[in-house]
C-alpha cells in the first residue's frame, strides 16, 4: 500500500522548499538490492519536481539515515498531472530538469542538447533541432527516444520526438565547451573500449503497492545508469593511436631515465629552427586540452608563458622548466642542459617565444602532474593567435564598456580596450563602470599627447526613481475621496505571458470598508508550484472558476466611480490593464500605491513590503499572499496613512503628486535600475563626478545610487541612454507598463540601447520567465527600435563589454562563481565586438535598421561628445597669503641664530639655491603646511621625523620640518657662531656624516663645538630644474596621527581636505584560490601552470577602496573637488565621516596638494622615553660610543652572547637593526660609524639593493661599504663625479631607484665615463632604493632609543613592550625566566611550523630574555596600580599591562582600569558587573592570581565573622 514520503521517512530534515514538494507525494515501492548497499525509491506525485530537487533529496537520504556511506539512494518519479498540463507548457518548465539529468550521464550529451532549438509543433510534437556534428548524429536516435520515455513513463503524456540538424555555433564564445568536449572525448579515447552492456540485479521488492506503473518501468542495474547510453556514442570514436600528434605505444616512454628528464646533447640537428635535440617531422600538434593522462610520446605547439631554471648540485647542468600554452590549456616541459650551451638556449626557451615541442607526456613525480619529459626535440614556430580585426569601411563606437574597475564583474583591462579599438580604426570608446570613475585615468594613459581618439567618461550608475509617481492621474482627487483597495494573485510576473488566478478587493468609503470582491480565474494552465507554496492556491481550485474574460468586467464594475489602492499598484495595475485591452475595455485608472506612501511616510523601515508595513501599524495580516486578505490588510494601512497624509496639510492626491519628497533614507531602501551618464564636455564630466560623489557619500547602500532628482538637477552636459536589460525601459516592457509609462520613460533618455540576444539569454533559461526563444528576444529589440522610430530617440546597439575577447569570459567565470554566483557558467558573450560581429548580430533588424543602431547611431552619440581630459590638467596648490616671504624669513631667522650674521658663504649659497627653487615652483605652500604640522606636534610634546628625501632640503632643516641636516659635515659654535666647513680635517668626512668626526673646542671662544651635517644634495629631493614632484611625508607619533589629520582641517578650514584614496584589486594569491576552487568545484584537474595562466587574467579586479594611511589632499579655498575627482567614504562604509579622493591619489598628485602625515612608533616610543627619563630626546648625543658597540657586540649591556641564545649584538629591539636580517648584515659590514649605519639603513630598506647585489660585491671585495650603492643619492653624485652631466645624473638615479634599470644609451655613456661594470651591474639589479635622508632621519631616531637601552633600561624595555612588541603575552613571558626559556625552548624544536604569531611571540621572547639576563624583573599585575595598555616601572620593576594578558583586548583593559578607579571589588561578581566583562575574563585573572583574593559571590557567610 502507497504510503505518504514523509511517514516513509520521517526522521528526514528537508529545506521548506522540498519539504513542500514531497510533503504530498506517495512512495509506491522499495527495492533493496541482495548485499543491501543501495535502495530504490519509487515516488508518485501530483507537482512536478526536477531532477536537481530528487537528487538533492536523495543525498540528504543517504547523508542522514546511512551516515556511514553504505547505501546509495535512487530515487525514481512519476508524476499524475492535473490537465492544465498541455505537451507544450511540459516541455517549457520540465526542459531544465532533462538538462541535469543529462549532464549527470555525459557532458557531451548534456551540450548537444543545451545548443538544440526545442519546439513543440501545433500536433504537439517536439521538433529538437541539433547543431550538426559527428557526435550529434551518433547520439540523435538514442537522446530521441529517452526524451520521448521520460515524457511517456514518468509523466503519463505522449511526446513524439523529431529531429534535425542545423549548421553549428562556430562563435569563439563556444571555445571554452568545445574545450571540454575534448577533454571528455580525450578521456573516451585512453578508455579504448566500449562499455558492455551490464547485467541487472535482482532486487527485492519490501514494500507492496496497490499501484506499480513506477516499478514495472525501471529496474536497478549495476553502475552508473548512463553508461549504456554512453558507450553507445563512443562506437565511432578514434582510437588513441589516431590522435593527431599522438603516439601511444609504450615503448615509446623512455624507461632509462628514472627522472623522467631529457638529458641529451642541446642539439643534434642541422635545421635552423631547431633549437633543442633531434629533428622530427612535421606533424599536426595535439592540443594540450587532449593531454590530460599518461599518453606518451606527444608533439604540442604553442607560446612559453613562464620559465624557471634550477642548476644541479654538480654544478654542470641546469634545469629549465617551461610553461607552454595554445589557449586551450597549459603544460610544463622539462630539459636538462650543460651549463655552456644555457646562455644560447636561454634566447629561444624564454617568455613570448613560439616553440614546437616532441616529448613523453607522464607524470611528474616532483609536481604530481602530467608534463612533458624526455624532450626529444624543441622548434622555433609561429604562433599565430587569433585576432580579430575591424574591416568595415566604416566603423561603430561602443558606448557601453566595463573595465576591471566594475567591482567583481569585469575582467577587461581599461588600456587594453582603448587600444584594441584604436587598433581597429574605431574613432571613440565609452567607459562605463558601475556607479564609479576609478579607471579614467587608466584609460587616458592609454592615449599619447595629441591623440585624436576619443575617450568617453561615463558610468553605468544605478537609477532610483525618487520621483517615481505614488499617485497615477490623481485628476485633483480629494484624500476623502471613495476607493477600491485591490490585490491580484498571478502564475508570474509577466501580464502578457502569465495569468491572474485570483482578484480580491475592499471598498473604502469615508474611511470605512463597505464592500469585499473575491473571485478565482482559471488561468487554463497550471499553476507553477513556487506560486502554490506562496498563496496555497493550486489547479484543483481553480480548474472549475470563470475565465478572466468573465471575473474581470465584474471587478471592474466594482471598482467603477472609485479611485484604485494597491501595494505596488504598478504591478496588479499592469495585469489588470494587459487583460482589460484584451477584451477591448478601456482602464485608465487614478490609482495610488501604498508602497510609494509607505516610503515617504515611513522612511526609518528598512524594506516595505506588505508585511512589514502591516507590522509597523499593527495591522492584523492573515493569509498573506491571498488576494482578498491582502486586500483588506492594504486597506487598513491606506486608511492609516489618510490622517498622516493630513496632518502633513495634503488634502487631495494631487498635493501627494507635488509634495511628496523621498528622504535618502527612503532613497537607500529603493529598487534600482541601469542607466548610462556619458559626460558630453567639461560641465557634463563635473556634473558626472558631483553624481558619482553623492552615489557614494549621501545614497550609497549595497551600491551607489544616483536619484533621478539629482541627476535632473545636474542633467547639464550629460548624454543619458537607457542601459541594458536592467535598465527601466528594458523592465518596463518585460513588465507590461502601459504604453503612456513607456512613452514617459522613454522621454527622459537621450537615446535607447540595445544588445546582442545573448546577452539576455539568461531570461529563457529563468523557470517562470516567459521568453523562451531566441526570437522572443529579437523581438525586445524589435520593441525598442520601434520606440526609437516613435518617439525620435536614437537606438545605440551596444555589447555592454566585460571581457575583451570571447575567449576571456572564463576569466569572469571565475571571478563570478567565487562570488557564489549560481549561473556562472552560463556566461554570457559580453566582449567587445567589431563593426562586422555587430552587424551581423542585429541582422534580423534588416540591413539598413541594422547599419543605422551598430554605427550610424553610435557615432551620432559620439559626434556630440567633446575631447575630455578625466582630471584637470592645471595645478592648484593651496595659497597661503605671503607664504614665500614667510618661508625665507624663517629660513634665514633660524640659519642666523646657528651660523651668525653674515652667513658662511656656504650656508647662504645652498639656502638662496634651494628658496628659489622652491618658490618658483610654487611650492613655499607646502613648506609651510608642513611648518605648521611639525610645530603644533612638536607643542603638543611629540617629536616628528622626516621620510623621503624631504631631508635633503636644508630649507626644510631651517623651517623646523626635518632634523637631518644636508649640508656636508661641519662644526659650528652655539654661541659665537664659528662654523668650520672646509678644513683638511672636516672634508675627510664629506659624505659622511658630522657626528662621527671627533669633539673640538671652538677656537674663538673655548665652547664645545656641534657637530653636523649628512652631506645630502638637493636635487635629490626637487631635481635640478625643479622637475621632481616633490613629497613632504612626515612620521608622527601613531597615537597623535589623527590629531595631525585633524589639525589639516584648521589650517584649510572644513570641507577642504580628503583622505588619499587607494583602490584595492584582486591580488595574485587570492586569484590563485579563486582559480583554483572553482576547478575542484567542477571536478576538473588543471596543472599549476594553467592555473597560474588563468590567474593572471583575474588579477587587478578592483575588490574595494580604501583610504591611504596618511594621505591628505588638500583643497584650495574656492575650488570644487569634483572638478578634479569625484569623492567617497573608504570602503563605501556609511558609518564613518571620513571621505576620500575617488581616484587613487596617484591620478591627482600633480593637480592637488597631498600630504602624507604617517603614522609611526618611533616618535611614541621617544615620547614615552621622555615622560618615563625626564630627559629630552633631542639632547642625546648622536657620537656616544656605547652606543656605537650595541651594533658589534653587547659589551654595553653588560652581558655575553650565550646569555642570549648565541645573538652576538645587542641590537634587539631597535627600529629598523633589531631583526635578524638587518644583525646579519651589521655582522658582515662591521659598522664604524654612525654614517655607517645610515647606509646600511639605505641597504636594509631597498629591494635587490644587498641581497645579491651589495652583499655579493663585499664577498668579492670589489666594493666596500663606503662605495657600494646603499642609497639613490650614491648614484646621482658618483656618477656627476665621473663626469656624467647632471641632469643626466639625475634621471639615471630616478631610474634605477624605481627598478626601471639602465637604458641601453645610459650605460654607454657610464662605460664611456669609465664608470666600472660592477656599479653599472649593480644599477641594473635594483628594484627600489631609499634616500639617504630617509635612512639618516631613521638612525637618529633609532639611536636615541638604543641610549635609552643602554643608560635607561626599565624605561627602554616598558616602551618596547608596550608599543613596539607584537604578541607579548604575560602568561609566557612573565612568569620568570626558567618558565620563559622552556617556552623559547619548545618554538624552537617546532621553529619550521609556528604561526605568525608564534614567530611575532617569539621575538619578544627574546627581547624579555635580554632583559632577565641584564638582571630586571616584572612585577605581579596589581589591579589597581595596572596601566590598559602601557608597562609601568613600579618598584624597580617592570608592571605589564592588562591588554599582555592573552584574550583581554584594549577596550576591556580600559574597561577594567576605569572601574579599578571606583574603589575594591566586593567579589568576582561585583567586579564582572563594574568592569562589564564575561566569565571567560574573569577566570582569566583568577588563574593568574590576579582576582584569587577576591570571593566570588557578594553573599555573607557565618563563616565570614
Amino acid at each position: 500500500m502507497a504510503k505518504r514520503f514523509f511517514e516513509t521517512f520521517p526522521a528526514l530534515i528537508l529545506e521548506d522548499e522540498l519539504k513542500d514538494l514531497f510533503e504530498f507525494a506517495e512512495v509506491t515501492a522499495l527495492k533493496y538490492n541482495r548485499d543491501r548497499t543501495a535502495i530504490h525509491v519509487y515516488l508518485l506525485c501530483r507537482r512536478l519536481i526536477s531532477k536537481p530537487q530528487i537528487y538533492a533529496v536523495e543525498s540528504k537520504i543517504e547523508k542522514q539515515m546511512f551516515p556511514d556511506g553504505d547505501m546509495k539512494i535512487r530515487i525514481f518519479e512519476s508524476f499524475s498531472l492535473s490537465e492544465q498540463y498541455t505537451p507544450s507548457y511540459l516541455v517549457d518548465v520540465y526542459k531544465d530538469s532533462l538538462f541535469a539529468e543529462i549532464k549527470r550521464r555525459s557532458d557531451l550529451d548534456y551540450h548537444i542538447l543545451m545548443r538544440a532549438d526545442w519546439k513543440v509543433a501545433d500536433d504537439n510534437s517536439l521538433l529538437l533541432t541539433l547543431e550538426d556534428s559527428l557526435w550529434a548524429r551518433n547520439r540523435a536516435g538514442e537522446l530521441r527516444e529517452w526524451i520521448q520515455m521520460v515524457f511517456y513513463d514518468r509523466c503519463a503524456i505522449s511526446i513524439p520526438v523529431a529531429v534535425s540538424f542545423k549548421e553549428r555555433d562556430t562563435t569563439a564564445i563556444e571555445e571554452e565547451k568545445k574545450r571540454a568536449e575534448a577533454q571528455a572525448i580525450a578521456r573516451i579515447m585512453k578508455a579504448n573500449s566500449v562499455a558492455s552492456k551490464e547485467k541487472e540485479d535482482e532486487f527485492i521488492d519490501t514494500a507492496s503497492a496497490d499501484t506499480k506503473k513506477g516499478s514495472e518501468k525501471t529496474t536497478l542495474r549495476k553502475g552508473d545508469p548512463s553508461k549504456a547510453a554512453k558507450s553507445a556514442g563512443e562506437k565511432n570514436v578514434q582510437t588513441p593511436r589516431e590522435i593527431p600528434g599522438g603516439n601511444f605505444q609504450k615503448s615509446s616512454y623512455n624507461k632509462g631515465n628514472k627522472g623522467g628528464y631529457s638529458a641529451k646533447r642541446p642539439l643534434r640537428s642541422d635545421d635552423p629552427n631547431m633549437v633543442y635535440g633531434r629533428n622530427f617531422d612535421d606533424v599536426t600538434p595535439m592540443k594540450i586540452v587532449e593531454i590530460q593522462e599518461e599518453i606518451g610520446e606527444v608533439v604540442i605547439n604553442g607560446k612559453i608563458i613562464a620559465v624557471t631554471e634550477r642548476e644541479l648540485r654538480n654544478g654542470e647542468k641546469t634545469i629549465i622548466s617551461f610553461a607552454v600554452t595554445d589557449y586551450t590549456d597549459t603544460i610544463m616541459a622539462k630539459i636538462f642542459v650543460p651549463n655552456e650551451f644555457l646562455a644560447e638556449l636561454k634566447k629561444d626557451v624564454a617568455v613570448g617565444k613560439a616553440v614546437t615541442v616532441k616529448g613523453i607526456a607522464m607524470m611528474d613525480k616532483f609536481d604530481h602532474e602530467v608534463t612533458i619529459s624526455s624532450v626529444s626535440g624543441i622548434k622555433r614556430a609561429e604562433w599565430k593567435e587569433e585576432k580579430r580585426e575591424d574591416h568595415a569601411l566604416v566603423k561603430r563606437v561602443e558606448l557601453h564598456c566595463h573595465t576591471k574597475s566594475s567591482e567583481m564583474d569585469a575582467v577587461s583591462d581599461a588600456q587594453a580596450l582603448v587600444k584594441t579599438a584604436k587598433g581597429w580604426g574605431h574613432t571613440a570608446l565609452a567607459i562605463t563602470d558601475h556607479g564609479c570613475a576609478y579607471a579614467f585615468p587608466e584609460a587616458a594613459h592609454a592615449l599619447s599627447k595629441g591623440d585624436d581618439f576619443k575617450l568617453i567618461f561615463g558610468c553605468e550608475g544605478y537609477l532610483v526613481d525618487d520621483l517615481k509617481e505614488i499617485v497615477v492621474n490623481s485628476n485633483g482627487a480629494s484624500l476623502d475621496a471613495s476607493y477600491v483597495v485591490f490585490d491580484i494573485e498571478t502564475t508570474g510576473f509577466h501580464p502578457f505571458k502569465n495569468k491572474i488566478i485570483e482578484i480580491g478587493a475592499v471598498k473604502v468609503i469615508n474611511g470605512e470598508i463597505t464592500d469585499r470582491f473575491s473571485e478565482f480565474i482559471n488561468p487554463r494552465v497550471p499553476i507553477p508550484f513556487t506560486i502554490e507554496r506562496l498563496t496555497g492556491i493550486n489547479d484543483a481550485m481553480v480548474c472549475d472558476a470563470p475565465g478572466v474574460e468573465e471575473i474581470l468586467p465584474k471587478f471592474l464594475s466594482f471598482c467603477e466611480g472609485c479611485v484604485l489602492v494597491a501595494h505596488n499598484a504598478s504591478f496588479d495595475t499592469s495585469f489588470i490593464r494587459y487583460n482589460a485591452e484584451q477584451l477591448g475595455i478601456e482602464f485608465p485608472p487614478t490609482y495610488v500605491d501604498t508602497v510609494g506612501l509607505a516610503r515617504f511616510l515611513l522612511p526609518h523601515l528598512g524594506r516595505f513590503k506588505l508585511d512589514t508595513v502591516a507590522k509597523e501599524l499593527h495591522v492584523s495580516l492573515e493569509n498573506h499572499h491571498r488576494a482578498v486578505d491582502d486586500a483588506g490588510a492594504t486597506a487598513e494601512i491606506f486608511v492609516k496613512f489618510l490622517p498622516m497624509l493630513k496632518k502633513k496639510g495634503f488634502e487631495t492626491l494631487d498635493d501627494i503628486v507635488e509634495k511628496a519628497v523621498m528622504t535618502p533614507e527612503a532613497i537607500m531602501r529603493m529598487p534600482t535600475y541601469h542607466i548610462i551618464l556619458l559626460a558630453a564636455n567639461e560641465v557634463g564630466r563635473i556634473n558626472l563626478y558631483r553624481l558619482i560623489s553623492m552615489a557614494h557619500v549621501k545614497y550609497f547602500a549595497r551600491r551607489p545610487r544616483f536619484p533621478r532628482s539629482e541627476i535632473m538637477k545636474y542633467r547639464e552636459g550629460l548624454i543619458i541612454g537607457s542601459a541594458c536589460e536592467a535598465g527601466e525601459l528594458f523592465r518596463a516592457i518585460t513588465g507590461g507598463e502601459s504604453d503612456d509609462e513607456i512613452a514617459k520613460i522613454v522621454s527622459f533618455y537621450d537615446y535607447l540601447e540595445i544588445q546582442p540576444t545573448g546577452n539576455n539569454e539568461f531570461m529563457l533559461r529563468e523557470e517562470d520567465s516567459p521568453y523562451k526563444t531566441r526570437e522572443d528576444l529579437e523581438a525586445l529589440n524589435k520593441k525598442i527600435v520601434q520606440l526609437g522610430e516613435l518617439y525620435d530617440k536614437p537606438v545605440c546597439a551596444t555589447c555592454d563589454v566585460h571581457f575583451l575577447n570571447p575567449e576571456d569570459e572564463v576569466y569572469r567565470r571565475i571571478i563570478m562563481s567565487g562570488k557564489g554566483f549560481k549561473d556562472a557558467d552560463f556566461q554570457p558573450p559580453l566582449y567587445y565586438r567589431t563593426t562586422e560581429e555587430m552587424l551581423k548580430e542585429f541582422e534580423y533588424l534588416g540591413s539598413d535598421k541594422a547599419y543605422e543602431v551598430v554605427v550610424t547611431n553610435t557615432n551620432l552619440i559620439a559626434d556630440r561628445i567633446d575631447h575630455l581630459a578625466p582630471v584637470r590638467p592645471d595645478k592648484c596648490p593651496p595659497v597661503i597669503e605671503n607664504s614665500d616671504i614667510d618661508l625665507r624669513n624663517m629660513c634665514y631667522e633660524k640659519a642666523h641664530s646657528m651660523y651668525g650674521d653674515p652667513l658662511p658663504p656656504i650656508v647662504e649659497e645652498r639656502l638662496e639655491h634651494e628658496l628659489h627653487s622652491i618658490i618658483s615652483n610654487g611650492f613655499a605652500v607646502m613648506y609651510l603646511i608642513a611648518v605648521k604640522l611639525v610645530h603644533k606636534s612638536n607643542e603638543d610634546g611629540y617629536m616628528v621625523g622626516s621620510r623621503g628625501s624631504v631631508g635633503s632640503s636644508f630649507v626644510a632643516t631651517m623651517s623646523g620640518i626635518t632634523e637631518v641636516n644636508p649640508l656636508s659635515p661641519h662644526y659650528y659654535c652655539k654661541k659665537c657662531h664659528y662654523s668650520d666647513f672646509d678644513s683638511e680635517e672636516v672634508k675627510k668626512f664629506g659624505g659622511g656624516a658630522g657626528c662621527d668626526m671627533p669633539d673640538k673646542i671652538c677656537p674663538v671662544c673655548g665652547e664645545k663645538l656641534a657637530k653636523d651635517g649628512y652631506d645630502i644634495p638637493f636635487e635629490t629631493f626637487l631635481g635640478f630644474y625643479g622637475d621632481k614632484e616633490p613629497d613632504i611625508d612626515l612620521n608622527f607619533s601613531g597615537e597623535y596621527q589623527s590629531k595631525a589629520h585633524a589639525y589639516t582641517e584648521v589650517i584649510f578650514g572644513a570641507g577642504q581636505t580628503f583622505r588619499a584614496g587607494t583602490v584595492g584589486t584582486l591580488a595574485e594569491k587570492t586569484a590563485f584560490g579563486y582559480v583554483k576552487n572553482y576547478y575542484e568545484e567542477h571536478n576538473q584537474h588543471k596543472r599549476e601552470c594553467e592555473i597560474n595562466r588563468l590567474v593572471t587574467g583575474c588579477t587587478g579586479v578592483k575588490r574595494t577602496s580604501g583610504q591611504h594611511p596618511g594621505g591628505i589632499i588638500v583643497l584650495p579655498i574656492g575650488e570644487d573637488i569634483n572638478s578634479f575627482t569625484p569623492v567617497q567614504h573608504p570602503a563605501n562604509d556609511m558609518t564613518t565621516s571620513t571621505v576620500t579622493t575617488h581616484f587613487d591619489y596617484h591620478s591627482i598628485d600633480h593637480n592637488l596638494l597631498k600630504l602624507d602625515i604617517l603614522g609611526h612608533d618611533d616618535p611614541t616610543m621617544i615620547r614615552m622615553l621622555e615622560d618615563l627619563t625626564g630627559i629630552d630626546a633631542r639632547e642625546i648625543p648622536l657620537d656616544s660610543p656605547e652606543v656605537m658597540s650595541l651594533f658589534k657586540d653587547t659589551s654595553a649591556l653588560g652581558i655575553k652572547p650565550e646569555d642570549i641564545g648565541g645573538c652576538k649584538l645587542g641590537a634587539l629591539g631597535l627600529p629598523e637593526f633589531g631583526t635578524d636580517f638587518a644583525m646579519g648584515m651589521l655582522i658582515e659590514t662591521q659598522p664604524q660609524h654612525f654614517s655607517d649605519l645610515v647606509r646600511i639603513a639605505g641597504l636594509s630598506h631597498g629591494t635587490d639593493v644587498w641581497l645579491g647585489n651589495a652583499q655579493t660585491l663585499l664577498q668579492e671585495k670589489k666594493a666596500t661599504i663606503s662605495t657600494a650603492i646603499c642609497t639613490r643619492d650614491d648614484i646621482m653624485v658618483y656618477l656627476i663625479s665621473k663626469g656624467i652631466e647632471k641632469g643626466l645624473s639625475f634621471k639615471i638615479m630616478e631610474a634605477v631607484r624605481k627598478g626601471k634599470g639602465l637604458q641601453p644609451e645610459w650605460e654607454q655613456i657610464m662605460v664611456e665615463h669609465d664608470v666600472p661594470d660592477w656599479y653599472i651591474w649593480s644599477c641594473k639589479k635594483i628594484k627600489y632604493m631609499f634616500p639617504k635622508a630617509h635612512a639618516a632621519a631613521y638612525v637618529m631616531m633609532m639611536w636615541r632609543i638604543a641610549y635609552c637601552k643602554i643608560f635607561y633600561p626599565l624605561a627602554f624595555y616598558a616602551a618596547y613592550f608596550s608599543i613596539r612588541a607584537a604578541a607579548f603575552s604575560y602568561e609566557l613571558m612573565c612568569q620568570g625566566k626558567e618558565a620563559l626559556e622552556r617556552h623559547m625552548a619548545d618554538y624552537e624544536s617546532r621553529m619550521d611550523t609556528l604561526s605568525p604569531k608564534e614567530k611575532d611571540s617569539y621575538h619578544d621572547m627574546r627581547i624579555v630574555q635580554e632583559m632577565y639576563v641584564r638582571g630586571f624583573e616584572f612585577t605581579p599585575i596589581d589591579l589597581f596600580k595596572v596601566q590598559a595598555t602601557r608597562f609601568q616601572i613600579v618598584d624597580g620593576k617592570l608592571m605589564p599591562s592588562l591588554s599582555s594578558i592573552e584574550g583581554l583586548g584594549n577596550k576591556a583593559a580600559e574597561s577594567i582600569v576605569e572601574a579599578a578607579l571606583g574603589g575594591a571589588f566586593l567579589s568576582r561578581q561585583d567586579f564582572r558587573e563594574r568592569a562589564k566583562v564575561g566569565q571567560t575574563v574573569s577566570d582569566k585573572l583568577l588563574e593568574l592570581g590576579i582576582l584569587s583574593d577576591i570571593p566570588e559571590s557578594n553573599q555573607l557567610s557565618l563563616f565570614d565573622f
